[in-house]
């Protein structure tokens, strides 16, 4: 069998690095590459698009509708791991692990939008919940996350690891998105099934790669006690290779838990005679929450095995 033929428009991108570095050495994969003398040619880069069996995106918004806009060949199945299509209709949402059907639907897709690496420990958290029935459609839920700071991607790198860069920090953690307007928050909402967008409290913390995303909850605004959502969660990642419900100890749930790695892993402590609940997933935002998600979705597109080059 002829090895895939795969280009990564965006490929100098932090995130184009790592799938790149996940499919290096693949027999299966053939990666298309621009010459370096045509890299700014327009009909060189239409030219790859169309002659790719699968191309990832790892552009702006804007600049992968533009490269989707340039594919006119029916066969090229398209991954955008920007937020331009992620709750687009007519796009696969690209998390295997989230509903029932999730790998059936990818499998051959020809248009998969990657999820966002905070919308992934989100949706892992509360969507099984939401379609349990325990956490109401209707529910007004928050959900605080701390990642690394290469999720912001080179400005924000170069801000944390060059002291002459513009917005140069030395600071250890701080918040962000007080406008209440987070390019993510509507792809939470939907694909959570929530009739009301969470409140979303996003923070950066002085660490290269990782995330903590929390979801708060009480008890007396659920229909179902602390058992019945350990078994809604244990029974939607059940015999899953990459997300598990896993028991946390304290000490454990470093923002770096999962960095390097592909997996996501979820816990749920609880104080019931408080009413109280807190959900975390652990990711890296580089892994499960980008290249690792478009490594999986480009396998299952393919009808490759799932988790090949991912890291576990």
């Amino acid at each position: 069998m002829a090895a895939a033929k795969v280009f990564i428009d965006g490929a100098a991108g932090t995130t184009g690095l790592e799938i790149r570095e996940r499919l290096a050495g693949r027999r299966d994969i053939e990666i298309v590459a621009i010459d370096e003398a045509r890299r700014k040619d327009a009909s060189a880069r239409r030219e790859a698009l169309n002659a790719a069996d699968a191309v990832i995106l790892c552009l702006p918004d804007d600049a992968a509708r533009e490269a989707v806009a340039l594919i006119d060949n029916p066969a090229t199945r398209v991954i955008d791991a920007s937020t331009a299509h992620r709750t687009h209709a007519d796009w696969t949402y690209g998390f295997a692990e989230l509903e029932p059907d999730g790998r059936q639907r990818l499998t051959g897709a020809k248009r998969i939008s990657n999820p966002g690496c905070y919308p992934t420990g989100f949706l892992a958290l509360v969507r099984p919940l939401v379609r349990a029935g325990i956490v109401p459609a209707g529910a007004f839920l928050s959900v605080n996350a701390t990642s690394g700071y290469s999720g912001g991607g080179k400005a924000m790198i170069a801000a944390f690891e060059q002291p002459d860069a513009p917005g140069a920090t030395d600071t250890a953690f701080r918040i962000y998105g007080l406008d209440m307007a987070h390019k993510h928050v509507p792809e939470m909402r939907g694909h959570a099934g929530l009739d009301h967008a969470p409140a979303f409290l996003p923070a950066v913390a002085r660490t290269y790669r990782g995330m903590l995303v929390e979801v708060p909850l009480h008890l007396a605004q659920l229909h179902g006690d602390v058992a019945a959502i350990r078994a809604a969660l244990a029974e939607a990642y059940r015999d899953n290779a990459l997300v598990h419900v896993v028991e946390g100890k304290f000490g454990e749930l470093t923002v770096e838990r999962c960095a390097g790695t592909d997996r996501l892993d979820l816990f749920v402590f609880a104080n019931e005679a408080a009413g109280q609940v807190r959900l975390v997933a652990a990711l890296d935002n580089l892994g499960k929450g980008a290249a690792g998600a478009a490594v999986q979705n480009l396998n299952l597109a393919l009808g490759l095995p799932e988790t090949e080059g991912l890291r576990l």
